[in-house]
């Protein structure tokens, strides 16, 4: 069944079980850790649309421990992305399998441009992503 996602272009990162446990305004997108069980482990991840974001962000709490905020958007077709399950990488959710570091550099597939990378910061229970 993985397979006819992938022809489809589906991803498999969720968007966030509830729309309020996030808000975006004046360029920063801000997640209430605490209400967020999509990232609350490393390797977990979880997809951002909508709310009037200029890009969809994929936000990935990594093997590392750390959350990253990536554009979800391969840049060989467009497509989202997702975490790759076990592993620290990202991968394209299309048959191309383009695979990305957390910091967004290529490291196979057919993508050959990095993926645009935000800023995430932790305070408390609140992580801060600036866009732009």
């Amino acid at each position: 069944m993985k397979w006819l996602k992938r022809i489809f272009g589906i991803s498999a990162t969720p968007l966030p079980e509830n729309d309020d446990d996030w808000t975006f305004e004046d360029g920063s997108i801000r997640l209430q850790l605490a209400q967020m069980p999509e990232i609350r482990h490393p390797g977990s991840a979880v997809r951002l649309e909508g709310k009037g974001l200029p890009v969809r962000v994929l936000v990935v709490h990594g093997q590392d421990g750390r959350f990253h905020a990536l554009a979800n958007r391969c840049t060989h077709m467009g497509r989202r992305i997702d975490i790759l399950p076990g592993t620290d990488r990202i991968e394209c959710c299309s048959v191309s399998k383009s695979t990305y570091d957390y910091s967004g550099q290529p490291l196979g597939g057919a993508a050959k441009k990095p993926l645009q990378v935000f800023t995430a910061t932790l305070s408390d229970t609140e992580l801060t992503i600036k866009l732009g």
